[in-house]
């Protein structure tokens, strides 16, 4: 009798690709509630090339909450730049 194979959890819905990516401008002067290892590491990430939220939520351990307010403070201090590609798919 063959054995099958069961994931041991549930997969998770993937995140919604909503066509925008981020690229950090500079480096944001954040509150100590939110400097932490995960929020660095991807804001290194950011600041060498853009990336898509279901990119983030893919590579780092932020909440989808948590994720969503930090780019929230970062554009509305203007300390990234959020850049549509969606015109680029089409053109191809």
């Amino acid at each position: 009798m063959p054995l099958g194979w069961a994931a041991s959890r549930p997969s998770a819905p993937e995140p919604v690709d909503d066509g925008l990516v981020y690229r950090l401008k500079h480096w944001p002067d954040l509150p100590s509630a939110v400097r932490t290892a995960d929020v660095f590491r991807l804001l290194s990430v950011m600041s060498h090339r853009a990336v898509s939220r279901r990119w983030m939520l893919a590579h780092t351990r932020l909440a989808p909450i948590r994720l969503d307010m930090l780019l929230r403070r970062l554009r509305d201090r203007s300390e990234v730049e959020v850049i549509d590609i969606r015109a680029f798919r089409a053109a191809d």
